[in-house]
């Protein structure tokens, strides 16, 4: 009875063996693939495994987040020293930045892209601020007003940039 049970479980596994096909490698890097987080149902059925095949979304490319958006982060926050960029999480972290107006305050960023979508609501940015009082660094709030003006300067150079594409696409 155990050697037929081996013999049928071997059987089984061999024969699971010859059910696959061969994937190309460009499956696994088609930028049309988009990755849908938190949904059941995309455009054309069921979505299995966070997969939606029929995710069209612009500016996509082989990031994970949209390009524009990141590409306007990356411009936006250039006159900080970058700490850390991941294209596929989509976050943004810069190094502290003093203004030479005011060498005794120094700032620090991190925008989160939130999608694949071009959209006003995916750009998160989080500001710190510090100011050094008998040579030490202290953390002091900042005015909300701080985080959204630079939402708002990432967003206007986001759909800049995207004008800028569709001007040159249709030439």
């Amino acid at each position: 009875m155990r050697r037929s049970m081996l013999i049928l479980s071997a059987a089984l596994a061999l024969a699971a063996c010859g059910q696959g096909r061969y994937v190309e490698e460009s499956e696994y890097n088609d930028p049309r693939r988009g990755i849908e987080q938190g949904r059941l149902f995309g455009d054309r059925g069921l979505i299995i495994f966070g997969t939606d095949r029929s995710a069209r979304d612009e500016g996509g490319g082989a990031l994970g987040v949209n390009a524009y958006l990141w590409r306007g982060t990356l411009d936006t926050l250039s006159f900080m020293p970058l700490a850390s960029a991941d294209p596929f999480g989509g976050v943004i972290i810069t190094d502290w930045y003093s203004p030479p107006e005011t060498p005794a305050e120094r700032f620090k960023v991190t925008a989160y892209i939130l999608g694949r979508q071009l959209r006003a609501d995916g750009v998160r940015i989080s500001v710190f601020r510090q100011v050094n009082t008998r040579g030490q660094w202290v953390d002091v709030p900042v005015t909300p007003d701080t985080a959204t003006a630079l939402e708002d300067r990432v967003l206007a150079r986001a759909r800049e940039l995207r004008a800028q594409s569709v001007q040159t696409a249709g030439r």
